[in-house]
């Protein structure tokens, strides 16, 4: 239970950020915090990242049902064992069901997060993406180590 407190965590800053982006900017506005680095753009997407399949809402329903359907059955399975497994699942899955509330009830995904790294303008993302990103990257790391203990384990035998 307390993975899913950290989903909807994840999910009530990511809802709370771009309806605060939404109703106090306008379309492209944006301000900038550190200069030559991070900004607050007010951005839309209608696709997924880099704004590939823009357009494609029906594939983003199917994909985001099939993985929140997919992170909730792992993390029944592995709800009394590998903890940090289970953080990395619950924040892919707060990011999964943020960006599913806006391609439901806006049909594109608000975007705000504006960072320039080693001259390379990245594209513009939010919270959700965030926790994608951290949520794999955990779950990644998690499976790695898993390994290598199994590894370690086969080599002691």
């Amino acid at each position: 239970m307390k993975y899913y407190i950290l989903t909807l965590i994840i999910i009530f800053f990511d809802q709370i950020t771009k309806w605060m982006v939404k109703s106090s900017m306008e379309l492209y506005e944006s301000v900038e915090v550190i200069p030559g680095f991070f900004s607050i753009t007010s951005h839309r997407n209608s696709g997924a990242a880099w704004g590939i399949l823009e357009g494609q809402m029906w594939l983003f329903y199917i994909v985001t049902v099939i993985v929140i359907g997919i992170i909730i059955y792992y993390m029944q399975q592995y709800k009394n064992s590998y903890p940090w497994l289970m953080v990395g699942f619950a924040i892919i899955l707060g990011g999964a069901i943020g960006n599913f509330i806006d391609r439901i009830y806006l049909q594109e995904v608000i975007d705000f997060i504006d960072v320039v790294i080693f001259g390379y303008d990245f594209p513009i993302f939010n919270i959700a993406d965030s926790a994608l990103t951290v949520g794999v990257i955990f779950v990644i790391i998690m499976m790695l180590i898993d390994e290598m203990k199994k590894k370690g384990k086969n080599a002691n035998e």
